[in-house]
């Protein structure tokens, strides 16, 4: 799987300075919430590989 959470953070920071450079508050809100959007991506995706091993360790192996 890529790294989905990555490129929304990437695309909010550069959004954010482009705003705060230029002095439109819209764009630099926008980038604040991709950026927010990408962190949420990146922690959904943490908890399902930790929900995945565990699921894994509580497997019993009867070979």
């Amino acid at each position: 799987m890529g790294d989905k959470g990555g490129m929304d953070k990437l695309k909010g920071k550069a959004k954010q300075m482009t705003g705060k450079a230029t002095g439109d508050k819209r764009r630099e809100a926008e980038g604040r919430t991709d950026r927010t959007k990408g962190e949420a991506k990146d922690a959904m995706e943490s908890a399902r590989d930790k929900a995945q091993g565990m699921r894994d360790s509580l497997k019993r192996d009867d070979s």
